[in-house]
């Protein structure tokens, strides 16, 4: 393993960290290792490992109480609750194979997801049940299941499905990947790497989605592999309003809940973070460096992330990011990387078996020898940091054959503490296609300024970037946005 991993932390932690290659034998290990600590919490009710392991184990006994073949699909439909993280736990430990669909998904997706993914039981939350009445041949089963007895961890292979996750893939179109237990518990293990003690010492919140990689692997999984105290979150808005109360010590979240906190933090002043935050460990999208500033200034230390739901989401990862600021860090350790072309390719015993049912798809995505185009742009400088230049599905293709990186345009922007968010992309004007831009201001940035002052701001900006760029690559068109961009689900921009 590379030693930069391996120097984050204490020898003594480090030792007792091992990889464990299922998710029944992580749920097994965990419980033996951590019994008498909390480990999952609403704030209300906080119940220890062994409590949370036994009650998996009774979530276990009512799922083979359904006669499903074992392998069989099971759909979660929940918020970040109790319900639903034990029931992750328990289906996959128990050698089914879990989904968990997002909170905000409508009635016909439900319909077709339980079709396209071959689900054969669902786990539904109380206010979910109107939404599945029209499934048929699925067992749809209220969220709070549990027997009174217990069942054992089933043994599975380590190469067998463990979970299906959404994802747009390095095509585009969404399709869900699948991630057997080798490849979700590395990821999970690869998430215990960060500066400092790890073993009991954080307190986490389950604030982004369970459906998502990243809420799943380093937010979840990678709080449970250190033992360390979970808080549930059924509704983020209220749930970000008692940080007072829960005084998380991390937090796992993308760049777009950073700028909220750092807005709720100028409003209310530090204390709103609780007083004990020491690290935010951020993915899914590229973080300005103004939010670096600002939450370094308060005392917390920024992790950066890079990965994809491919990679069982953590491919490299940055713990100096006052150092190297725009890097996406190194690569974690078990994996191969190389350049092909100008796109990152790696291979592991983290990536991802294929798109379910997709065999186009995934032959798109995996060579024959076994490595995964990832679709972005990157290098590596000369001490072994990544960084990506951008997508390659993105690129712009000028009128002289050239490619240009609407990525690459962006990140100059992002370096300005006044803006919050860009888009580059083709444009008409005038009947020809031109290089446009759309900005969002971080308006605390502009107190008390009209509109036309920002946007002379904006496009004096935009003339400074130009200034720095070849004739053909420069931005022509420019639209200061008063209103938000359309978003992803995990809130980075949305190309459309």
């Amino acid at each position: 393993m590379s030693n930069y991993f391996y120097d984050m932390l204490p020898a003594d932690e480090l030792a007792r960290l091992q990889y464990i290659p299922t998710v029944g034998e992580f749920v097994e290990w965990i419980e033996k290792q951590y019994a008498d600590s909390p480990a999952l919490s609403d704030l209300t009710n906080t119940i220890t490992y062994k409590e949370f392991c036994d009650r998996i184990a009774r979530r276990r006994a009512f799922i083979e109480s359904l006669g499903l073949p074992k392998g069989a699909h099971i759909a979660i439909f929940d918020r970040n609750s109790q319900d639903a993280i034990e029931l992750f736990y328990a289906i996959m430990s128990a050698g089914y194979v879990a989904m968990v669909f997002p909170a905000g998904l409508p009635e016909m997706a439900v319909v077709g997801s339980c079709m396209k993914f071959d689900i054969q039981a669902i786990f539904v939350r109380e206010e979910f049940m109107p939404l599945t009445q029209k499934l048929q041949g699925v067992k749809v089963l209220p969220a709070g299941s549990i027997a009174e007895e217990k069942a054992p961890v089933t043994k599975v292979d380590p190469d067998s499905p463990a979970a299906i996750f959404f994802t747009g893939g390095t095509t585009g179109s969404p399709k869900g990947a699948v991630l057997t237990h080798r490849a979700y518990m590395r990821g999970g293990y690869n998430a215990i790497f960060k500066p400092g003690k790890v073993i009991g010492v954080h307190r986490y919140i389950a604030l982004l989605p369970l459906s998502h990689v990243f809420g799943s692997i380093a937010g979840l999984t990678g709080c449970f592999y250190t033992g360390n105290l979970m808080f549930t979150c059924e509704d983020m808005k209220a749930t970000i309003g008692k940080l007072p109360v829960i005084k998380p010590t991390i937090l796992v979240i993308v760049p777009g809940i950073c700028d909220i906190l750092s807005g709720l933090v100028k409003m209310y002043g530090p204390q709103f973070l609780g007083g004990q935050l020491r690290m935010i460990i951020s993915g899914a999208a590229n973080v300005p460096p103004r939010l670096v500033d600002i939450f370094s200034k308060l005392g917390v230390e920024f992790c950066f992330g890079y990965g994809l739901t491919e990679t069982a989401n953590l491919t490299s990862a940055n713990a100096d990011a006052v150092t190297h600021p725009t890097s996406i860090g190194k690569i974690y350790p078990g994996q191969e990387a190389k350049i092909v072309d100008g796109e990152l390719w790696v291979k592991g015993d983290n990536l991802f078996s294929g798109y379910y049912k997709d065999p186009v798809r995934t032959a798109e995505a995996l060579t024959e020898d076994g490595w995964l185009r990832t679709g972005d742009l990157c290098h590596f400088d000369e001490d072994g940091f990544l960084y990506i230049t951008g997508r390659i599905k993105n690129l712009i293709i000028l009128a002289n054959g050239e490619n240009v990186s609407p990525e690459s345009l962006e990140e100059p922007f992002y370096a300005d503490p006044c803006v919050r968010d860009a888009m580059v992309k083709e444009d008409d004007l005038n009947g020809s296609r031109v290089i446009a831009i759309e900005i969002l201001p971080f308006m605390p940035a502009f107190d008390g300024k009209d509109f036309s002052e920002i946007q002379a701001y904006m496009n004096a900006l935009v003339d400074k970037v130009n200034a720095t760029l070849p004739s053909t690559h420069r931005i022509v068109k420019v639209t200061v946005r008063t209103e938000d961009f359309k978003r992803t689900g995990s809130m980075k921009v949305a190309r459309v």
